[in-house]
């Protein structure tokens, strides 16, 4: 600050002709002292404080401090009637944006509310959701906090505790926040403290060997050399946090080295710098502080020391931080002082311009409010309706030198005025963690919830501490952390992660498939026997047991139990429009055509036996020729039947997902049930009459009688299809095609074994029993 007003008083531009004056009031940082001081600098009360120039008046204008926020609320609410201003160069609390509670209030210190902003944004950066707090039991602390768990609160981060340390110091709450912090799961630690508050419980941790904790510091800490010191590093290296804008004050160095007890005898601040540093004594004083001990008398200064012969914080100027927010907080009042210099008529507060030599404190405030300059180094300065300056702050790392000491890394900003996406800019790779880590250290309650889950809070915990539960059959969530889970569309499935929708398995009996490759093969080969034996039937279509039948009507029935098994294969391979057109239409005349064969045999049969009888003519009405033209007819119904069905309502292939949910069943729809009925109810009408006709004519006289051959292959039909009801309903998908399959094999080799092995049988292997004479019975 004297820096400052020296420079000031020699500028030739700013404020000409004027020289600035000084008190300085130590408020120890109590709050009682604080009063005291303002009460004594508005009153003009002279107390034994460092004074120059201010002899010409009894108050001052404008007080620079306090550097606390409570402080500075103290003496805000003492001038605030008064309209005097002051600026703080360290009060960083939020609250004292107020401008109805606080309208005389400026700072060139950040409010607090950027910098829990940029905390917020720096712990959602590097993914910490779980992180504790430890505040100082004052404005700045309590307010600092508030507005940082507002601001993570919104991010998606939980505070996993908040500890208080108390003005004054006790042992048994440092010891509780201390097993809090060493308890909690926690490994982030932000602190909103001052150094005086914050370095007990740093020695306590140190003391107990609590370690592995990542601490973000705020300003009031970051670049102190007492919470800075080697033996802090067990717990605090790595330390990241945000620090003031660092400055360049040219001369001041220089400035500094110029002190000296001889120059400055009544100033008891010189004297004690001087005695801490060359560990010497000025006078009779007996000791000197921060001596080793106690019991060694100190030599006696000489007068000759050098300051710059040694390093030290005092003489160190790399890092002006709070030092340079005093420095522009001088020349913002020396500015604002010019302004009302300069001021000309009409143009000042009330239109009237106000004596640099003898003015109000209103009169100043005006023309702080509206101050606006460029420093030496380029910033620009200037107060916006709440008092506050440009918030920015630079971001710093604890790292460890060589040496031990700690080197204080810049390693990012946060600027308040880019917005939320280009506020917080970090280069990652320059920051070492705790522990000399690399790596960013983890800190969550509970790990992320992976894709493929969503995110349960039971009842009672934090945000943060969720479950994470698999997503349901047929949902999936695509990204970690996921509140929801998402149904994926009809013909899509989860995969076993349940991270992404894949396309159904598409399932239908194809040739490729165990079942439907076995079923091909015993219908082909049912087929290739129909051939086989009707190879035979016409190889010896002149002996008596062939004759005895029509035999065309025999070669028909072979054609139709043909068709029967190589209408089976319709069935396999992927449905299309016409594959199920042509699997129920080719069935069902098939069986048709197969079942009126066999209706016209049992006709025969009876008819044959009935027209022995004396009188009975029925044979001449129920020859080859009708018998073709029965056949034809029967067949013609289910013809027409199908005609129908395929001109109305055809069936047509349909992807079913009713069956299974992770799997699409592929099949053809009938169309129109009321014409599939019609289809099957009129093949088992026509197999319930060929059933009960050869029923009746079973025990007619005959050696080969062919009736009872016939009953046998209805009773098998009959059961085959009467099982394939239930098991055709019970079997969804492929299956249930397969179950039909199978009646409609195990019907036709029924057929085919009942009608024509027995006579393949006398054919091939008992020659001797076809002949006229035997299948008559007459054995002489």
């Amino acid at each position: 600050m004297i820096f400052a007003i020296r420079e000031i008083n020699k500028d030739t531009e700013l404020l000409p002709g004027v020289k600035l004056g000084y008190r300085i009031y130590d408020t120890c940082a109590t709050h009682t002292q604080s009063l005291r001081s303002t009460l004594a600098s508005t009153t003009g009360e002279m107390e034994e404080v460092p004074t120059q120039g201010c002899e010409a008046s009894a108050s001052v204008p404008v007080i620079v401090g306090d550097s606390g926020s409570t402080q500075s609320m103290i003496i805000q609410r003492t001038l605030g009637p008064f309209s005097v201003p002051m600026v703080s160069y360290f009060a960083s609390c939020a609250c004292l944006s107020r401008r109805s509670e606080f309208p005389t209030f400026f700072r060139t210190m950040p409010s607090d509310a950027h910098q829990a902003r940029g905390m917020a944004q720096l712990v959602a950066r590097f993914g910490w959701t779980w992180v504790g707090s430890v505040v100082g039991d004052d404005d700045y602390g309590r307010s600092g906090i508030q507005a940082f768990t507002a601001e993570v609160s919104k991010l998606g981060v939980c505070v996993a505790f908040s500890e208080l340390i108390p003005k004054v110091y006790s042992r048994p709450k440092i010891l509780q926040i201390a097993e809090t912090i060493r308890a909690s799961s926690a490994r982030v630690i932000v602190m909103f403290a001052i150094e005086g508050d914050a370095y007990p419980l740093v020695r306590e941790m140190v003391r107990q060997n609590i370690s592995g904790r990542q601490w973000i510091a705020s300003e009031a800490w970051v670049t102190s050399a007492l919470m800075g010191a080697s033996e802090n590093l067990l717990s605090l290296s790595g330390t990241i946090g945000f620090a003031i804008r660092r400055g360049q004050i040219p001369g001041l160095r220089d400035f500094l080295l110029e002190a000296h007890p001889s120059k400055t005898p009544n100033n008891p601040f010189v004297k004690e710098l001087w005695e801490t540093i060359f560990q010497c004594s000025l006078g009779n004083s007996g000791s000197v502080k921060g001596s080793i001990a106690s019991n060694v008398t100190p030599t006696q200064c000489t007068g000759s020391e050098d300051l710059s012969s040694a390093y030290n914080i005092y003489s160190d100027v790399s890092q002006l931080r709070v030092s340079y927010n005093v420095y522009k907080a001088i020349y913002s009042i020396a500015h604002a002082l010019h302004n009302m210099n300069s001021c000309k008529n009409g143009t000042g507060p009330n239109h009237t311009c106000a004596n640099i030599f003898n003015f109000k404190p209103w009169q100043l405030l005006h023309y702080l409010k509206q101050v606006m300059y460029t420093t030496k180094l380029g910033e620009k300065v200037y107060f916006d309706e709440n008092g506050d300056p440009l918030a920015s702050y630079d971001i710093i790392n604890w790292q460890r030198n060589t040496d031990g000491s700690i080197k204080y890394v810049h390693v990012g900003r946060f600027n308040a005025a880019s917005g939320l996406e280009h506020g917080l800019q970090i280069k990652e790779e320059l920051i070492i963690w705790h522990g000399n880590q690399t790596l960013v250290p983890h800190s969550v309650c509970t790990e992320s919830c992976p894709r493929g889950t969503r995110k349960v809070l039971p009842k009672g915990q934090p945000v943060c501490c969720s479950e994470c539960l698999q997503c349901p059959d047929g949902e999936i969530s695509n990204v970690t952390d996921s509140l929801n889970c998402i149904a994926c569309d009809p013909e899509y499935w989860p995969n076993t992660p349940r991270n992404e929708c894949i396309p159904k398995h598409i399932e239908f009996l194809s040739m490729e498939d165990g079942t439907g490759m076995t079923l091909a093969t015993v219908s082909l080969l049912g087929t290739a026997s129909t051939v086989l034996m009707a190879g035979v039937v016409w190889y010896y279509r002149g002996t008596p047991i062939i004759r005895a039948n029509n035999s065309a009507l025999s070669f028909l029935l072979l054609f139709s139990l043909a068709l029967c098994f190589l209408c089976s294969l319709s069935f396999i391979g992927r449905p299309s429009a016409w594959s199920c057109r042509l699997r129920h239409t080719l069935f069902g005349i098939s069986f048709v055509l197969c079942l009126s064969c066999v209706l016209a045999k049992t006709l025969v049969v009876l008819v044959a036996f009935t027209s022995t009888l004396p009188g009975n003519k029925l044979m001449r009405w129920f020859g080859s020729l009708q018998q073709i033209l029965s056949v034809l007819l029967c067949t013609g119904v289910q013809v027409g039947i199908c005609l129908a069905w395929l001109l109305l309502a055809a069936p047509f292939p349909v992807k079913q997902t009713k069956y299974y949910k992770e799997k699409i069943i592929y099949e053809c729809d009938v169309g129109s049930m009321a014409a599939f009925c019609c289809m099957f109810g009129y093949i088992g009408f026509l197999a319930c009459v060929s059933f009960a006709l050869a029923f009746l004519a079973r025990k007619l006289p005959d050696n080969f009688n062919e009736a009872k051959f016939i009953t046998f292959s209805m009773l098998i039909f009959c059961a085959v299809w009467l099982a394939f009801i239930p098991a055709y309903a019970s079997s969804p998908g492929k299956y249930a095609v397969a179950v039909e399959i199978f009646a409609i094999l195990a019907s036709s080799f029924g057929l085919l074994t009942c009608l024509f092995v027995p006579k393949c049988y006398i054919i091939l292997l008992k020659p001797e029993q076809n002949t006229k004479r035997h299948l008559m019975g007459r054995t002489g």
